[in-house]
């Protein structure tokens, strides 16, 4: 969604200006297209040559360069978004009061587009009224004030004034400024991860389940616009984006609850967690003791929540499951489509060359009735979403 995306970077003279070179690795990377422009004492704090180097561009200093004039207004009136980063308290205090005597408050000032200003500075310097009466000041033109982070200061003190890391500024930028609204009318719900069934206390029953593919299916509905909620079981990952709900449900039934309080508020559910098919019938109070040569557990079925929503399913609402099949994958995903009464079934076939768990690439079918399956070469689970989210624009979204 940022590919093709102008973005203008300020860079002011703090410390934390050297975080700027990843910055801009990380959103040409992205495929912006990317302009700087930095106050002259900036260049105390990091190197001209290099950002130039990293943004396949000149960076803009002064306005005379070689006997040339730098037009300012074009440049401001160029960008899509003008990010300021990281700002300093003296260039904050100029921008919220009109002082223009650099090239970076004259574009400022000829900016027509979205202005995100990252403040950089010491804890007592953030906090004190005249920077606090600024930053409203900002707020009020329009600008979004990114509140700077806690941790260790240039002045060696500990508190609030840190530049966020440039990850989490991407990541925000993206979320914030680059979503698409092809889905903005459109709410998500999806199911992702393995379910852990108690056994005692410390074991449970569960799978080998990732939750890759579901959070992935988030993140990329969500950057076209949809409300996306994600009913989670227990995973080691999480999403990039805030504006992804997360409702945890550890156990089968948890999660078929946790589903239930957002039956009537979703479009399309894709239902790709691994559910345990069986829980435990009397999980033990207390941890089970290694003590005979055998152990039996009496599991009893869990819900089966794809099909409990079919067979539920409100008026326009489409539903997407999954099936992992080692053998009689079509037939199998054919039987779940008229039984779950699914709009399409994923087919995930585990075999030697297409091991599914934990990997990041997996090879699938689009089953939709006998007559309609499409079949896929080995992908990344990120080009997986991107081709499911191309299969619903094309047949769900008028």
């Amino acid at each position: 969604m940022i590919s093709g995306k102008k973005i203008l970077i300020g860079i002011t003279a703090s410390i934390s200006a050297y975080k700027t070179i990843s910055l801009v690795r990380l959103l040409i990377k992205q495929g912006a297209m990317l302009r700087i422009v930095m106050t002259p004492a900036a260049k105390d704090f990091v190197s001209t040559t290099i950002l130039s180097t990293f943004s396949n561009h000149k960076v803009y200093v002064d306005f005379v360069e070689n006997d040339q004039w730098v037009n300012h207004v074009d440049l401001g009136r160029w960008a899509d978004i003008f990010v300021v980063v990281p700002a300093s308290c003296n260039t904050m205090a100029k921008m919220a009061n009109g002082i223009c005597d650099n090239f970076l408050l004259a574009t400022y000032l000829s900016a027509t587009c979205k202005t995100i200003i990252v403040p950089a500075m010491d804890e007592e310097m953030w906090l004190h009224p005249s920077t606090r009466a600024n930053v409203k000041t900002l707020q009020s033109f329009g600008h979004e004030v990114i509140e700077p982070q806690e941790g260790f200061l240039a002045s060696g003190l500990v508190g609030k004034g840190r530049m966020p890391e440039p990850e989490d500024l991407m990541v925000h930028i993206i979320e914030n400024y680059c979503r698409s609204s092809v889905l903005a009318t459109k709410k998500i719900l999806i199911t992702a991860g393995p379910t852990a069934e108690p056994i005692d206390p410390v074991r449970v029953l569960t799978n080998r389940s990732s939750g890759k593919m579901g959070y992935t299916i988030a993140e990329t509905l969500y950057m076209l616009g949809a409300d996306v909620t994600v009913v989670s079981g227990p995973v080691s990952i999480q999403t990039k984006y805030k504006g992804i709900k997360i409702i945890p449900g550890e156990t089968a039934q948890e999660m078929y609850t946790a589903c239930l309080t957002e039956q009537d508020n979703f479009d399309i559910g894709i239902f790709s967690a691994a559910v345990a098919d069986y829980t435990i019938s009397n999980p033990d109070a207390q941890k089970i003791k290694k003590q005979d040569e055998s152990l039996s557990i009496q599991l009893t079925k869990t819900v089966d929540i794809l099909s409990a929503f079919g067979h539920q399913k409100k008026e326009g609402q489409k539903l997407i499951g999954f099936a992992l099949e080692t053998n009689d994958g079509e037939r199998n995903a054919l039987a779940k489509i008229n039984a779950k009464k699914a709009d399409l079934i994923i087919l995930n076939t585990l075999g030697i060359d297409n091991p599914c768990f934990g990997e990041d690439s997996i090879k699938v079918s689009f089953v939709a009735s006998e007559d309609n399956m499409t079949h896929f070469d080995m992908m990344s689970k990120q080009e997986f979403a991107e081709t499911l989210a191309a299969y619903i624009l094309k047949n769900w979204i008028k």
